[in-house]
């Protein structure tokens, strides 16, 4: 991607190597845990001990970030801009106001509004604090692990959770999460499934645009992006897991429907072509 000289994104907080990976319970907290732990049996000496360690770890030890990993912070940063200035545009064309998310970056764990999050969770959003959380590390493991190397395929991961936050704005993420409450759990799944693909579809929508306002995408993108919508498939990562597919328990898409509304966005750049939840599911 071409993305030299290209601003960077404000709403940005970087806690790479910044110690929040643990929320601390303090001393009151600690010996309270402790006692719990006792009253069912378990072992308070190793409770108190683990928590001296992880104190230490996460405030004694300084963190020097890699000359590649600060080169990965800076794409990020970048690739969040563009997501900004394509969503502030298109909002005000339909009448509305685009509230930017926050970028997270952190490393090994750190705590969000939805929870506690580590490494091994990989980038998500959460709707509780309208943010995007990554550990850089995730890269590492898309090319070395998935397959799924390319700049424009790390950009594609930053760009599907801000679609998330999209919908999120657009009401889309609370309407499906109250359904979801009232169905069971196949029902569900594939109604997160169409959650996922319109994400997948943003992403798309995202890098058309970039694309036409800063000729962004060079030769190669596209296909990095498709391979690595296609690498993080349901069918393809339980094959990977288990050497067999649960189609009942797909809850983010199938390599096929991954690339398929991907490139949907990509090639229309029309928000109305999105609707995922329209479309009967066998046709997705």
């Amino acid at each position: 991607m071409r993305l030299d000289g290209r601003r960077t994104s404000d709403n940005v907080d970087d806690r790479r190597g910044k110690g929040r990976g643990k929320a601390t319970l303090g001393i009151g907290g600690t010996i309270i845990a402790g006692l719990i732990i006792w009253l069912m049996g378990g072992n308070p000496l190793s409770f108190f001990t683990q928590q001296a360690v992880e104190g230490m770890t996460s405030t004694n030890t300084e963190y020097k970030p890699t000359a590649e990993e600060e080169a990965m912070a800076l794409f990020s940063k970048r690739v969040f801009a563009g997501t900004e200035d394509v969503w502030t545009a298109i909002f005000q064309q339909n009448g509305m106001k685009y509230k930017a998310p926050q970028l997270v970056l952190f490393t090994s764990a750190t705590t969000s509004g939805c929870g506690s999050a580590s490494s091994s969770t990989g980038p998500f959003y959460c709707p509780a604090d309208q943010s995007v959380y990554i550990d850089l590390s995730f890269f590492n493991q898309m090319k070395d692990q998935l397959d799924a190397g390319g700049d424009f395929a790390y950009a594609y991961v930053i760009a599907h959770e801000v679609g998330h936050h999209v919908q999120y704005l657009l009401g889309t993420l609370d309407k499906v999460h109250q359904q979801q409450q009232r169905m069971s759990q196949k029902e569900s799944n594939q109604l997160n499934v169409r959650l996922e693909l319109q994400a997948d579809f943003y992403a798309g929508i995202w890098a058309y645009y970039d694309n036409k306002n800063y000729n962004s995408i060079e030769e190669g993108d596209i296909d990095e992006g498709l391979n690595a919508a296609s690498q993080i498939g349901d069918d393809r990562l339980q094959m990977k897991s288990q050497g067999y597919t649960v189609p009942d328990a797909f809850n983010h898409g199938t390599s096929a429907q991954r690339s398929r509304w991907l490139k949907k966005g990509l090639q229309t750049g029309k928000i109305s072509d999105g609707d995922t939840f329209s479309v009967p599911y066998s046709q997705l």
